[in-house]
């Protein structure tokens, strides 16, 4: 019987280290190979293909200022007041939800315009959202002009 910290029982035998060595070599040079394959491919890119990867992928552009070589969104027309109405302005302008001005309450919005700076002031506020209407209402890709010929159309407002 064997003793417990003999080298034999513990599995480690100094015969079978070299072996061992010869494996693990084996497995770090196969990594090294890989990642030195790994380097090369990459950069076996062209300097176009990383001009290319590099480039913007768009553009921004500031309200009020000239924007060249700007491809709009979707180069769709405006939609029509009563179009934008229906979809996004109902829910809440039909029924003064949450005190929001009724459709055609001709007297609500003229004193909102006046309190507000005119059909401008009340855009503005449109835009940036006020008390629980959230920025543009519930139409986020709603173009500025949109929403103007909608309040239009809702208030009597020009």
């Amino acid at each position: 019987m064997r003793a417990a910290c003999d080298p034999v029982a513990l599995g480690v035998n100094r015969h079978h280290a070299g072996e061992r060595i010869k494996r693990i070599s084996k497995m770090l040079a196969a990594s090294a190979t890989l990642l030195a394959l790994g380097a090369f491919s990459a950069q076996a890119a062209t300097a176009d293909d990383l001009a290319r990867r590099l480039e913007p992928v768009g553009k921004v552009c500031v309200q009020g200022q000239a924007c060249t070589g700007a491809v709009t969104e979707s180069g769709a027309s405006a939609r029509a007041p009563d179009d934008v109405i229906a979809n996004h302005c109902t829910a809440c302008h039909s029924v003064g939800l949450l005190n929001a001005p009724k459709i055609g309450d001709a007297a609500d919005w003229g004193k909102r315009a006046q309190e507000q700076g005119g059909l401008d002031g009340l855009l503005a506020k449109a835009i940036t959202g006020v008390n629980a209407m959230p920025p543009k209402g519930t139409c986020g890709d709603c173009s500025d002009d949109e929403l103007k010929g909608a309040i239009e159309k809702m208030s009597g407002l020009k």
